[in-house]
This record gives C-alpha cells, structure tokens and sequence, in this order.
C-alpha cells in the first residue's frame, strides 16, 4: 500500500513539473539540463541563439566594417527606418522585413562591399543606426523610444519572410499613391510576391503627395533633351499597374517613369507635370520606389487592428513566416 502511495506521489509531481519541462528558456547555450526530481536530469535541446548570428555591417562614417549581432541590428534598422511612435504592430511589420532582408543577404553575400561586409548603413541596404546616434537624435526621448523599438524586435526575435522555403527580398518604402508596385515595373526581376496590391491607407501620410518645381534650362539639361517650341513638355504613353508612369515620350526621346524621377529626383515615379512660362511644374504621389510593404500603410492596416502577420503577409504575396533556426544552421556552416 505505501508502495502504491509513493507511486501515486511521484506521479503527481511529475505532472505539476510537466509545463516546466516542456517550456525551454529561449538561453544562450545550445542544451540546457532540467531537474525532474532529485534521481532523475532531463537534457533538453534549445533553439540556437539568435543572438549568435552577427552581421558584418560597413559603417560609413567610421569606413571600417563592424560585427553586430543580428538582433541589435534589426533594433537598429527599425529605429532608423521608421517612425517609432507607429503602431507597435507596424514596427513588428518592419522588424520581420529588417531581418529578413539581411539572413538573404548574410546567405548570399554581395561580395563587392568593403572589408568583408554584407550591408552597409545606409540607404544602398537598410539604414541602420546605433544606440548612440540614436541618442543624440531623440535625446531625452531616448529611453522610452528605443524602449518601444526593443519590444517589436523582441517579440518576432527568430522570425523571417520565406517564399517556398528561401528569405525573400523584403523591399519596402515609405509611402505609395494607392498601390504598390509589381517588382518589374520598376527593377528588372519579376518577384512572384511582390505584387501589386491597394494600399488605400497612404492617402493620410505626410508624404502622400508633394510638388516641385524646375525652369526649363533645368528640366532640360536634367533629362538631356530639348522641348519643343510649341510650349508643350511630353507625353505619358503608359502606366504601370500600380498607377505610375511606364513610360514617357519628350519630344521625340522616350523614358521610364523611373528614369525621369532619378534624373529629376523626384519623390516618386507617379508625377504630372504643367508648363508655366519659363518653369515646368510638377506633382508626385507616393515617396519611394513603390515595391513591398508600404510603411505607412503598414501604420493604417495596424491601426485598424491588423496584427503583423496579417500586414507583411498583405504586402508580401504567399510568403510564410518562418523560424529563423534552421537558416543559423546554414550560416555556421558557412564559417
């Protein structure tokens, strides 16, 4: 009989230590052992640490190339890229498409940047700021700001963007002009999820719209081109099917839409344009080059109670969202 009553009292205390067993601190080391009892140690398996991973990063300002772990650099790519008063599900929005972009980059490495890095901070990859810039941009707003950021990093640490099993390119931007941009109406490669979907919620952004303005003399030498003496400026021949200009006609010499904004640097590649005597004047909607998640359309599906997995899996076509272990694996063994 007390044979059966210790029985049953082991057996009880087992099942209260059952959740601990089963839930595994997210550690450093790549085991860590579990006491069940005073006889018996349980050896469980860990998921590698992110944190392990680090990102070999070419800081401008210093020239030199500097190892950052992969965690502390998504914190700082979204510090620097996006607003930290969005909505805390837009930054996770953004902290998943940081990383992603970097593990495609860290899996295949460019091989023409200096001193052996993957990405620099700037605008060439993602623009990425450490804590102590970030502390003399927001000054005594600092703590509660980077606070704020570290939580959205946090809560998708070990998460990436995958189309059929690989990372994808996570493009993204900061304002559309009601759609986004398939991927080869502005790049040369057509992207199976990076398509061209609404993003309705742009109209409220800052950047929405913008003007500008260039004398003739300016436009003209510019674009390399002269206008006809009949007052006129060119034609749109065609759109894209994110509404912007696929191509334009200018006397007689025929550009994409993506060439007349980098000649003339302009928000976007949806413009118009008027003549007023010796000035040409010009509208843009959208700011950036239109393809991926839309930043502040990320902040507008947020705030109307879109969790992060519903945004990126909107602006990202089919993609999955996966668990970063099995790609640490294939980083190791690279080294």
């Amino acid at each position: 009989m007390r044979r059966i009553v210790g029985s049953l009292i082991l057996f009880a205390m087992i099942l209260i230590l059952l959740p601990s067993i089963l839930v595994i601190p997210y550690g450093d080391s790549q085991t860590e052992t579990v006491t069940v009892n005073k006889e018996e140690k349980v050896e469980k398996k860990t998921k590698p640490q992110v944190k392990s991973v680090s990102v070999p990063v070419f800081r401008s300002q210093q020239s030199e190339t500097m190892d950052i772990p992969i965690e502390d650099y998504v914190i700082g790519v979204v510090a620097a890229e996006m607003p930290s008063e969005f909505n805390i599900e837009a930054l996770k929005a953004q902290a998943l498409t940081a990383r992603t972009f970097v593990i495609a980059k860290l899996t295949s490495p460019p091989g023409d940047l200096p001193s052996g890095a993957v990405v620099t901070d700037t605008v060439q990859d993602q623009v990425y700021k450490d804590k102590n810039q970030l502390k003399k941009l927001w000054g005594k707003d600092f703590d509660k700001k980077y606070a704020r950021i570290e939580e959205a990093v946090k809560d998708t640490a070990g998460q990436i963007l995958t189309y059929e099993g690989n990372p994808i390119y996570a493009s993204f931007f900061s304002t559309s002009n009601g759609y986004t941009e398939n991927s080869e109406d502005y790049w040369e490669n057509a992207a199976p999820y990076l398509r061209s979907v609404k993003s309705p919620w742009d109209v409220d952004s800052p950047k929405y719209q913008d003007s500008t303005s260039f004398t003739v003399d300016e436009f003209e030498k510019k674009l390399g081109v002269s206008l006809p003496d009949d007052g006129s400026i060119g034609s749109i021949k065609t759109l894209t099917e994110g509404k912007r200009v696929a191509e334009v006609s200018i006397n007689g010499k025929t550009y994409s839409g993506r060439e007349i904004r980098d000649l003339l640097g302009l928000r976007s590649s949806d413009f118009s344009w008027k003549r007023d005597g010796d000035n040409i004047d010009i509208t843009t909607k959208g700011f950036g080059h239109g393809v991926g998640m839309s930043q502040y359309g990320a902040n507008g599906m947020a705030e109307e109670g879109k969790k992060y997995s519903e945004i990126v899996k909107y602006y990202y076509k089919d993609v999955a969202i996966s668990e970063l272990d099995s790609y640490i694996n294939k980083l190791t063994a690279q080294k």
